[in-house]
């Protein structure tokens, strides 16, 4: 975990009672410019609390949320955190696709609100995106109830990275996926987040997908909210899986 003075993210002493058997606890979680980590230990409730702690969407019951250099109990208005807002990307099966709208037109959303007739200008765009992504460019036309467990995972990371966010939340994404699906999204995944030189922070529970993607494992304690490291996570990166 970073130095608290090169912090990205930093979570102190946090406490957030969600109506659960336990609130959430992290005692200290501490991320560096370009860092990516794996959470393991949260379910989906608990994933999604989080990510609202980091986001500011919801404030600690107690302990301190300092993202992007500010408190987030700082941001007072509601146009000041939509606009704070705009420097996360989010993976989540909450994010919504519209399965009349084409694969193409679900990636463009972010990008432009007339998407019935796409420019050629955005239609370049989400090309782009979408060969980064590795979406074929046959399932670009296809409506979006018919795309593929995959495709549909990957339409949700686009949505994510389109407005280049500096910070990428992913809540249990490989959930999404059958088994043989997930090694190559997490190869996807690992590759974008290094490319774009993402902080991210990925939560799930598959130990394997997590040292597949993140810089460093950590397993969440959640009686004391101690972040136990993974001892093995820098040999899967070492050797590439």
């Amino acid at each position: 975990m970073a130095d608290a003075t090169d912090a990205l993210i930093e979570l102190r002493s946090i406490s957030k009672d969600y109506r659960s058997l336990r609130p959430l606890r992290i005692r200290d979680l501490r991320v560096a410019p370009g860092q990516s980590i794996a959470l393991l230990g949260l379910d989906a409730m608990a994933a999604e609390i989080l990510v609202s702690v980091i986001i500011g969407a919801t404030l600690p019951d107690a302990g301190d949320a300092c993202v992007l250099g500010r408190p987030t109990a700082a941001i007072k208005t509601g146009e000041e955190w939509l606009k704070w807002l705009e420097q996360f990307g989010m993976v989540s099966s909450r994010t919504v696709l519209i399965e009349q709208l084409t694969v193409e037109q679900n990636l463009a959303l972010p990008l432009s609100f007339d998407i019935e007739e796409l420019s050629p200008s955005l239609r370049a765009q989400v090309s782009t995106l979408a060969s980064e992504l590795h979406i074929p460019e046959a399932e670009l036309s296809k409506p979006m109830l018919h795309a593929s467990a995959p495709t549909q995972l990957r339409v949700r990371l686009g949505r994510a990275l389109a407005l280049s966010p500096r910070i990428l939340l992913l809540e249990h994404p490989n959930a999404m996926l059958s088994p043989d699906d997930t090694p190559a999204f997490a190869a996807d995944l690992s590759r974008i987040i290094a490319a774009r030189q993402l902080t991210s922070i990925l939560i799930t529970s598959d130990k394997t997908f997590a040292s597949a993607v993140a810089d460093q494992v950590l397993t969440l304690q959640p009686a004391t909210g101690q972040l136990k490291a993974s001892p093995d996570s820098w040999v899967a990166r070492l050797l590439g899986r």
